[in-house]
């Protein structure tokens, strides 16, 4: 498949690029530096301004998936940079015609009690917060669309470097937790779980989540 990938350098984005290439899927990598890609033959890297929809577009045109890990974790107004680019990125991957969109989502949204989200509980921490409601946002915003094909995918409480274990849960909009009430995910198990959505698509406008 012809895959863009949006935030291809990022935390989690690096791992779906290279769970992506492993498949052999043809990517390009829009970032903010090129420079940082590494060289492969079935990548090609594309500095982009997520805000620029009108020249985000092209640059998506022609691609099967969209997959956007985009984050805004650098900018010092997190919340408001993040809705600004998923916007940007929605009406980019609209005016591109591309057939799929699917999104890194957050946990902060995911519920631990009937109608009580984790990012609304005092010991969410406040470094995540910003980006936590920004993709609460966003969610609500995919969920009101009516002609977007779109899929997010809400890690575990924790998503931390670890193994490619194919040994995770899936679940919908509730947080999942182990025997001993820990909700974690390695980000290679989280790669492995959206590029599975991407090859074989099982949550069509929805949201589904992943952890041990």
């Amino acid at each position: 498949m012809k895959l863009a990938l949006i935030g291809a350098t990022g935390y989690i984005g690096s791992k779906l690029l290279a769970e992506a290439l492993a498949r052999g899927h043809d990517i390009t990598a829009i970032v903010q530096h090129p420079e940082k890609l590494p060289a492969h033959a079935k990548l090609t890297g594309i500095a982009a301004d997520v805000t620029d929809s009108n020249a985000l577009a092209g640059q998506l045109a022609g691609h099967d998936v969209v997959i956007s890990a985009f984050s805004g974790h650098a900018q010092a107004d997190v919340y408001d940079y993040y809705l600004a680019g998923f916007k940007g990125i929605v009406t980019a991957v609209k005016a591109a015609k591309v057939p799929r969109f699917v999104i890194v989502g957050g946990a902060g949204s995911l519920e631990i009690a009937p109608g009580v989200q984790l990012v609304d509980t005092p010991e969410f921490p406040d470094q995540w917060k910003g980006t936590a409601l920004g993709a609460r946002d966003a969610l609500n915003l995919l969920r009101a669309e009516t002609t977007l094909d779109w899929t997010m995918l809400s890690p575990a409480a924790h998503i931390v470097p670890g193994e490619r274990t194919g040994q995770f849960r899936l679940g919908t909009d509730q947080l999942l937790t182990d025997a001993n009430g820990e909700s974690t995910v390695s980000l290679e198990d989280f790669a492995m779980a959206l590029l599975d959505e991407v090859e074989q698509p099982k949550h069509r406008r929805s949201r589904f989540t992943v952890a041990y």
